[in-house]
């Protein structure tokens, strides 16, 4: 078969269906020449056709075949010198994926000819290895982004501050639904199924936070241990949705029109899609890694290697390399990336990992105003979707929690280890605590940031459940392989009393209090929550706290326990914390207490006070055994707007926590005419509360259980002058 070709376009980068035929285009600019590879069908094991791209243009090797069509497999094979110890692998034995591919079909299949040197030589990543290794490539795939009709699609662009996030894994979600057909069950389509979005609406969240969903590859060590790269920490392809996810086998690019329709679904049911994303690091690991992709198109420009021995990569991932994020190139492909998932794939926000790696300069140190962060703050698409860092990595110095710059939000790392502390018993953690409970103001108040700059987490993908942070005390990572030395060793969990599951009847009532506790922590604190999926339902790892390579029943949402009383208490709960944050903005206030008094009396808009229904003093703060505090919220105040200019004002409410393994005694605040309603208590089931328990007089005292929370709101009938007694 013979192609005519056109010398084609450099611009844009990938590959481009015109109609008439296919533009690609592919930068190296150390190569000294670049073969597009042209197969017939996914699982042919060797290209129909080899095509020299001649055209060499901005460092873009470039060229145009008409006739070509959507659903045209295809690789490059990328010619330059093999010299490790000038950072340059070219190596044109290896089939390549194109960084910018739309879709990829097919996975790695292992074998010593995937490394671009040979394996097990004395002379190591020096020795060139010449084996083809297109038979066990995936390919790429030509996709028609205008054949997807939108219709009248709207991203729901909920304020940040009114969000409330719930971090799910694709597969892992629908993968056990009973309410879904079986061939959508763990796809794209059973995110996007109306059974699915039912649960999601009901359960009250605004978005969701979607584990990696580009293209991933599993490393070949976890492949002969029977496991894979479940979580899918090791990007492969920028562009492409992965293909694993899709029901329709995602061998001709279908898998992008089944992502976009779920957005789509998502959308109609006012859910946003945020998408974790590892700009990082990438799937082909240090110099002792495979030649998948950039390594093999340019090593040198992709990827951070040493400056005095650039045979060696700089890792501050722990996964071997680090994108190279100084070279124009390669931070263009982050920005190209990034653009392309929120215009054409209608996505509403990024969530970052490792986020810092992305700001480290040329002496490696974290730079407040990288490269990167300045071109996100500038372009008109990114800066306008949700950004939200995790503001660390594992090089020096990367803890910067409170320290990325206005647009970005931030998981907050010291807010998920506080509060873990605090229900915990540990000493000296209410001063801290107030804090995390009013958003963080000692790390985000600086250079004009909001209380929503905090993503506020006590549980996520990494580490324990939520029911195991309150059932283990040790990690139990046995099954993945790795002599459980693998996962964090400090969880700031706590096991109740028996490690794992028990049948001790007191034991697991506490554990379902710790979780209420948890949960009602994590929704009536200032910033925004997230949820991680199954927490509102105990779902279980058994002990793992590392399943990143669990692709079983592990990691998977488990739907049957919705059958379980229990699980049916807790997650009922959540939907009441849920829509008790809905209900009540100053749950969800867009900006910082001022501790200002309200029209002239003793009462704050926000107000701390200890058992004895006095203002915490400093000497109290300082002390190590407080446990049980009151936190006054006062509505009254918001200094809010809504959009036609109106004050928002709300109800009062009064929050009352106890982590002591003692009952407290609370004094109310106010004066006998104040009239409080409790409205939750964690040391009940459901949080329910009976008619006779509701109304409390100011001055009274009401009982805390040991470890447990609850939440009064002030009567409508009662006046801000008898709100309190500060006499």
């Amino acid at each position: 078969m013979k192609l005519q070709t056109w010398p084609g376009s450099p611009y844009p980068l990938g590959a481009t269906s015109t109609g008439e035929g296919v533009n690609f285009a592919l930068f190296s600019e150390n190569a000294s020449g670049v073969d597009l590879c042209l197969f017939d069908s996914s699982h042919q094991p060797q290209e129909t056709l080899r095509i020299r791209l001649t055209e060499h243009t901005d460092q873009i090797w470039h060229s145009f075949i008409p006739g070509l069509r959507p659903g045209q497999i295809y690789g490059y094979r990328v010619y330059g010198p093999y010299a490790p110890e000038r950072g340059h692998r070219f190596n044109a034995s290896k089939l390549l994926v194109d960084p910018y591919a739309k879709a990829i079909t097919g996975e790695v299949r292992w074998g010593p000819e995937m490394f671009g040197f040979e394996l097990g030589s004395p002379l190591g990543d020096l020795s060139r290895d010449y084996r083809d290794s297109a038979p066990g490539m995936p390919r790429c795939v030509v996709v028609d982004d205008r054949a997807f009709d939108w219709a009248s699609d709207a991203p729901p662009r909920t304020p940040l501050h009114q969000s409330i996030i719930y971090e799910l894994h694709v597969r892992g979600f629908t993968k056990l639904s009973p309410d879904i057909p079986e061939e959508q069950r763990g796809t794209y389509a059973g995110l996007g199924h109306p059974a699915t979005i039912e649960y999601l609406k009901t359960l009250g969240v605004t978005a969701v936070e979607l584990l990696p969903v580009h293209h991933h590859s599993d490393e070949p060590h976890l492949v002969g241990r029977e496991r894979s790269n479940y979580w899918g920490y090791s990007t492969l392809g920028y562009f492409a949705p992965h293909a694993a996810y899709a029901a329709c086998g995602g061998t001709q690019g279908e898998q992008v029109a089944e992502f976009k329709q779920m957005v789509k679904a998502l959308h109609a049911a006012g859910i946003e899609v945020i998408l974790d994303v590892v700009y990082n690091h990438t799937a082909e690991g240090g110099e002792g890694g495979p030649t998948l992709c950039f390594r093999g198109i340019d090593n040198a420009s992709y990827y951070r290697l040493q400056p005095d021995n650039p045979r060696f990569h700089l890792d501050f991932t722990g996964c071997g390399n680090s994108l190279n994020v100084l070279h124009e190139n390669a931070l263009r492909l982050v920005l190209d990336s990034l653009r392309y998932w929120a215009t054409e794939m209608h996505v509403d926000g990024f969530r970052f990992d490792l986020a810092t790696t992305l700001l480290r300069g040329e002496n490696t140190g974290v730079e407040e105003m990288s490269p990167f962060l300045a071109i996100v703050h500038q372009d008109p698409v990114i800066s306008r979707v949700k950004l939200i860092a995790e503001p660390w990595d594992v090089g020096h110095d990367g803890y910067h929690v409170g320290n990325f710059p206005v647009l970005w939000a931030e998981w907050n790392g010291r807010y998920r280890d506080t509060v873990r502390r605090y229900w915990k018993g540990d000493d000296a953690q209410a001063a801290d605590l107030a804090f995390r409970l009013c958003g963080s103001s000692d790390l985000y108040r600086h250079n004009g940031k909001r209380p929503y700059a905090s993503i506020n987490f006590v549980t996520s993908h990494d580490g324990f459940t939520l029911h195991d942070l309150v059932s283990y005390s040790e990690k139990h990572n046995e099954d993945n392989g790795e002599e459980n030395r693998d996962g964090d060793n400090h969880n700031n969990s706590w096991n109740c009393g028996v490690e794992g599951e028990t049948d001790d009847g007191e034991i697991n009532a506490l554990r379902q209090r710790q979780q209420r506790n948890l949960l009602a922590t994590l929704l009536l604190s200032q910033g925004v929550p997230m949820i991680c999926a199954g927490d509102e339902c105990g779902r279980t790892q058994r002990g793992n706290n590392n399943a990143y390579c669990q692709d079983n029943g592990i990691s998977w949402f488990d739907w049957s326990r919705l059958a379980d009383p229990k699980s049916k208490l807790l997650l009922e709960f959540t939907r009441r914390l849920i829509r008790l944050r809905h209900d009540h903005p100053i749950f969800r206030r867009p900006k910082f207490f001022q501790g200002r008094r309200i029209r002239g009396s003793d009462v704050k808009d926000v107000m701390w006070f200890s058992p004895a229904g006095t203002e915490i003093t400093d000497e109290e703060w300082n002390m190590h055994y407080v446990r049980s505090i009151g936190l006054f919220l006062s509505g009254r105040t918001m200094d809010v707007r809504d959009e036609q200019g109106r004050l928002i004002e709300d109800d009062s409410f009064l929050l009352l926590l106890n982590a002591n393994h003692a009952p407290m005694a609370f004094v109310l605040p106010g004066r006998r005419d104040a009239r409080w309603e409790l409205e939750l208590d964690t040391a009940l089931d459901d949080g329910e509360i009976s008619a006779d328990r509701r109304e409390h007089q100011g001055s009274s005292t009401l009982l805390l259980r040991e470890r447990s929370l609850c939440v009064l709101k002030l009567s409508g009938r009662t006046s801000v002058e008898s709100m309190l007694l500060l006499s």
